[in-house]
């Protein structure tokens, strides 16, 4: 198949998420696939020019290697008042010149306004329109004055593709609120690697290399660091002298907005003994670093965006046998319940005494083993299977149509 995928978001800077995940499988397995994508990041280039050229890349896989997919990057007004505005002419010209040349057989969309015109174009061609949601979208336009209009949006493209996949039951719940007919609606789940994960090297190197004994009591967060991720409120917890009695420290790979000022209160407290900070790693070292955990995070605020979403990387922390410690959000208890790796606190300022209590008690393990059995199910591969099975049954309904 030829695939044509729909983002807002930079497929080379961002991630891996759950989209590069399944087309470098796709396209492992033969499939051609072709990402048009938005340099969301460009604010933070010290020297940008106002046009960006278009631009044809493949850049190189960020999970399966030798798979290779090709990103076009449109033309883009790099200014704050138009970025948006001129992305639905320029994209909408990117996307008639995919469908004319690239001639996909399916267009997978995970944005809002270039799944908007991309699912007019592809009606217009023929051609099926799978809608992916992994986010209430409208939630995370920044400007709050336009997110009623962007749900409108989003509520269109969930009316009008031609299946919808969610990727859990609570965002499955949100397409057939937002009018996604039941028989359209279905659910993938993300994946885990599990191979990878259950031969992940002794994390002793890892905690060696970044000053962490191994009596130490190591809190884990990998992953862009959002204003909202909670990380904050658990450094200060740490800086006020939380958990010392066991030792708790945190170590923290990734980067984002609140990146920087992490990294100035760790200093501004004197402890960056206790938070240690890594820029993002290859996702290949993943698993060394979560062998070298002993509890992982995601104390995220009970925010309407994070409210109904599970990220990948809750998925990853329970397949390395890591419990987690997650804020009570109504999308993770829908998905992972009690006893099963996940222990809830209702907010990040909680996360640092929880797991000192969990370490005293002696449960860590056990915690883990019980995460690690929920999430066996949901091997990569046979996520990719049944992913394939959905694309390959909208292509032969479409064909079957004409």
């Amino acid at each position: 198949m030829r695939i044509l995928v729909l983002q807002e978001s930079d497929w080379i800077e961002r991630g891996p998420h759950q989209s590069h995940h399944l087309l470098e499988r796709m396209a492992q397995r033969g499939h051609e696939v072709h990402v048009v994508d938005f340099e969301i990041g460009w604010r933070k280039q010290t020297s940008a020019d106002i046009i960006a050229p278009r631009k044809v890349l493949t850049p190189p896989p960020k999970v399966i290697q030798g798979s290779g997919i090709t990103v076009v990057r449109p033309v883009m007004v790099r200014l704050p008042a138009l970025e948006y505005a001129t992305l639905v002419v320029t994209h909408r010209r990117e996307i008639r010149r995919e469908i004319q040349e690239f001639q996909p057989d399916v267009v997978l969309g995970f944005g809002l306004l270039n799944a908007f015109v991309g699912i007019r174009l592809a009606r217009r061609a023929g051609i099926p329109f799978l809608y992916y949601l992994i986010d209430e979208l409208h939630r995370l336009v920044p400007q709050r004055a336009f997110r009623g209009l962007a749900r409108l949006v989003e509520q269109s493209n969930v009316r009008r593709a031609s299946a919808v996949l969610s990727i859990n039951q609570a965002l499955r719940d949100y397409a057939l609120e937002m009018g996604a007919s039941p028989e359209r609606a279905n659910i993938l789940p993300a994946g885990v690697d599990l191979a990878q994960y259950s031969s992940a090297q002794d994390g002793s190197a890892v905690r060696k290399r970044h000053g962490l004994e191994p009596e130490d009591l190591v809190l884990f967060f990998m992953g862009w660091v959002y204003p909202f991720s909670g990380l904050r409120e658990v450094a200060e917890s740490l800086a006020a002298g939380d958990g010392r009695e066991a030792r708790a420290k945190l170590l923290v790979v990734g980067k984002g907005e609140s990146w920087d000022g992490l990294a100035r209160l760790a200093t501004e407290r004197g402890v960056e003994d206790r938070i240690k900070m890594v820029g993002f790693r290859p996702y290949t070292e993943m698993p060394s670093f979560l062998s070298a955990a002993d509890v992982c995070l995601l104390p995220a605020y009970k925010t309407e965006t994070m409210r109904n979403i599970v990220p990948i990387k809750m998925y990853e922390y329970l397949a390395a046998g890591k419990p987690v410690i997650a804020t009570r959000l109504p999308g993770l208890v829908k998905e992972f319940g009690k006893g099963h790796g996940v222990v809830y606190v209702d907010g990040p300022s909680q996360v640092v005494p929880k797991a000192a209590e969990l370490a005293r008690a002696g449960v860590l393990g056990q915690l883990g083993q019980r995460g690690r059995a929920f999430v066996s199910k949901n091997d990569w591969e046979k996520v990719t299977d049944t992913f394939e099975g959905y694309l390959r049954g909208l292509v032969d309904r479409t064909e079957a149509s004409h």
